[in-house]
């Protein structure tokens, strides 16, 4: 026997992209747009780090995270967003972000709420841990469509009043992916507000916070600060992967109220796969630096020029805001890779791959998403060949 509850789920994207295109030929030289792993060059001296600290992976670490780490994430959130966090009450050390979206939903969902079946909100499309949460805890995963109508941020106030009065957490990422678009402080002002009339918790997933065109996003404890809302209202989380580079490390933090990291920590005493030490030191070291991650915004800002040469005439073209995702839109998101593919040897993902059908229909099928991960060089080739096949 087995439980029936994931018994729903579509096949991962990238199994799903491998089915539609790895039977076909490549049409050109290979090039990868699909996932969002980055290819810059990480910090050279944090392999000397590792070295220096590597008698710790002789101990078990500490579940919470270390000392060290804790005030070094502490540090770098006041400095960027002006909040101050305890390090011992509002913040705990996460093997990679996807723990903790996954881990809040276990540790902060209520089994019931007003005496009915709790809902828990998403973006669609969406990062797929959302869903797989709420499925764990028995919620039910209620998707709120992005679009260009609605800024490609979900819209929570539309939802139907039932629908609110169940809510027990939202989920919520900005810079956004796929879309790049970035919530800004009225749009927090707003979210925030409607979580304090409807008693949900916020779960803001800010790991592409540091990759940004000219302005940094603003974040939401930044915000819910500034408004004196509950302390407990919002839980943010933050990454390495995108930041530094290093995607390989699994280290990030999720920071919130006292009484939410609380219960995160227990959870975690439990169940939890801490950073080994050595990989904690490494990462207290790099939240400690910003000079590796404006070289990062400086490739990136590159990037970024290149894919609105390539791209700007196409109608319906949206330059992201943040983050390393291109939002494409096209007439279908899998006729469209696999054209693409069969063409010029160029990968991207389809964007229904990454979003769930609604009553309103499904908010990615007419997008393809793609990486700007590459180098400069290989990346402007492979948009080159896009822009030539699919937008003549």
């Amino acid at each position: 026997m087995f439980p029936e509850r994931f018994s729903t789920l579509p096949a991962y994207a990238f199994p799903r992209l491998r089915a539609l295109l790895d039977e076909h030929a490549a049409g050109g030289p290979v090039v990868h747009m699909t996932i969002g792993e980055p290819k810059h060059r990480f910090p050279a001296w944090i392999t000397d780090i590792i070295a220096e600290h590597a008698e710790g992976f002789g101990r078990y670490p500490t579940n919470e995270g270390a000392p060290e780490l804790l005030t070094a994430a502490t540090d770098w959130f006041a400095r960027r967003y002006g909040v101050t966090l305890d390090p011992e009450r509002q913040v705990m050390a996460l093997n990679g972000t996807r723990e903790g979206l996954y881990n809040a939903a276990m540790a902060l969902c209520p089994e019931t709420k007003n005496g009915k079946r709790p809902v828990i909100l998403s973006p669609n499309p969406f990062y797929q841990v959302y869903a797989v949460a709420a499925l764990s805890v028995g919620a039910e995963p209620v998707f709120a469509n992005a679009t260009e109508a609605t800024g490609h941020l979900p819209d929570y106030e539309s939802l139907p009043e039932d629908v609110l009065n169940r809510a027990t957490l939202a989920y919520i990422c900005s810079p956004a992916n796929p879309q790049g678009a970035v919530a800004d402080r009225d749009y927090w002002r707003r979210l925030i507000a409607l979580a304090e009339r409807y008693d949900f918790r916020i779960l803001a997933d800010e790991c592409y916070s540091e990759i940004y065109r000219d302005t940094p996003p603003p974040g939401a404890l930044e915000v819910a600060q500034e408004m004196g809302a509950d302390p407990e209202r919002v839980v943010v989380f933050h990454s390495l992967s995108k930041r530094s580079n290093l995607p390989g490390l699994r280290s990030g933090f999720v920071a919130g109220g006292p009484e939410c990291i609380a219960r995160l920590r227990q959870l975690r005493a439990y169940a939890g796969a801490p950073l080994p030490l050595p990989l904690q030191y490494a990462a207290a070291a790099l939240w400690a630096d910003e000079d590796h991650v404006v070289e990062n915004r400086r490739l990136y800002a590159e990037k970024y020029a290149v894919a609105d040469r390539a791209l700007g005439h196409v109608p319906g073209y949206r330059a992201p805001e943040a983050g390393f995702f291109l939002w494409l839109p096209v007439a279908d998101g899998e006729d469209a890779a696999l054209k693409l593919w069969q063409q010029t040897g160029v990968r991207v993902l389809p964007g229904a791959y990454l979003s769930r059908d609604t009553e309103h229909g499904n908010p990615g099928k007419g997008y393809i998403r793609v990486a700007l991960v590459a180098p400069r060089e290989e990346t402007a080739d492979g948009l080159t060949r896009l822009a030539r096949a699919l937008y003549p």
